[in-house]
């Protein structure tokens, strides 16, 4: 700022630190600031470049400089512009060392500190207790948004993540295919020691497919192959029999009634007659 500015604010009584309001007359765009130095030419004042960016100001353009008064800060939040600036060893030392530099902070403001010759850009994104707060002699707490940068690899880590575990799903729906128990998939075997005609193996196949039902419907529908086919497997005990075993079954019953004696029929005073005279 120049010389005569500091007269006037003297002259005026403002206090230090010494904080303005600085607003482009053409667009009414604001922000806050303090004074490095008076030195400049009268009638200019010197801006860095990152803070006309802020309020759209050109080169030539007028503004208004007004004195005001700004809370001390409580609580700030920045977002950087790239994920490097999360990378730095020791953030809070360079931060306690650059912020010394800022009188104040607006919110919605993109300030730029400079740090291994390098140029890092963070957004204001929040301010306490208000939204322009002072940075002379304040114990502030700052904390971070992630980086502007930061988003579309968060999307394709997602993205990857969800192919992933799409595949593992893939992989396990077909190991457990694989590893599915078949009931009934050996080899057909008679008990009578015979081999297996093609009704056995399509008696079993029928068996096996009828295994996937309910616990009755597996009952009844191996009491139907059973009963239908001549030369049936049978598994676990024998609770069925064959026409033929039926059969010789009766007749040997039949035989064993036929030559077993036949016992007198019960007649009623036909025994003995005695008499009480003697």
């Amino acid at each position: 700022m120049p010389p005569s500015a500091l007269n006037k604010l003297l002259y005026a009584g403002v206090e230090y630190p010494m904080l303005f309001e600085m607003r482009h007359l053409s667009n009414g765009k604001f922000s806050h600031c303090g004074v490095l130095e008076f030195t400049a030419e009268e009638g200019k004042i010197f801006v860095p470049s990152w803070m006309m960016k802020n309020i759209q100001l050109e080169d030539g353009d007028l503004v208004l400089l007004k004195s005001t008064t700004l809370a001390k800060g409580t609580y700030l939040k920045l977002q950087p512009h790239t994920k490097d600036f999360m990378d730095l060893s020791n953030i809070k030392a360079m931060l306690e060392i650059n912020l010394r530099s800022f009188s104040c902070v607006t919110t919605g403001d993109t300030t730029m500190i400079p740090y291994n010759n390098k140029e890092y850009y963070l957004d204001v994104i929040k301010t306490k207790p208000s939204h322009a707060i002072s940075l002379v002699e304040t114990d502030c707490e700052v904390d971070f948004d992630p980086p502007l940068d930061y988003k579309e690899e968060v999307k394709l880590s997602s993205t990857s993540s969800d192919r992933k575990q799409q595949q593992e799903a893939d992989d396990t729906d077909i190991v457990t295919k694989i590893r599915e128990f078949v009931p009934f998939s050996g080899p057909a075997r008679r008990l009578d020691g015979k081999p297996s005609t093609p009704s056995d193996k399509q008696a079993s196949s029928s068996c096996m497919a009828k295994q996937k039902g309910d616990n009755e419907h597996k009952s009844s529908s191996l009491n139907n192959v059973s009963s239908t086919t001549s030369k049936k497997l049978l598994f676990g005990s024998r609770p069925y029999k064959t026409s033929q075993e039926s059969t010789n079954q009766e007749s040997h019953h039949k035989a064993e009634t036929t030559l077993k004696p036949q016992e007198p029929k019960f007649q009623a005073f036909k025994g003995k007659k005695y008499s009480l005279k003697s």
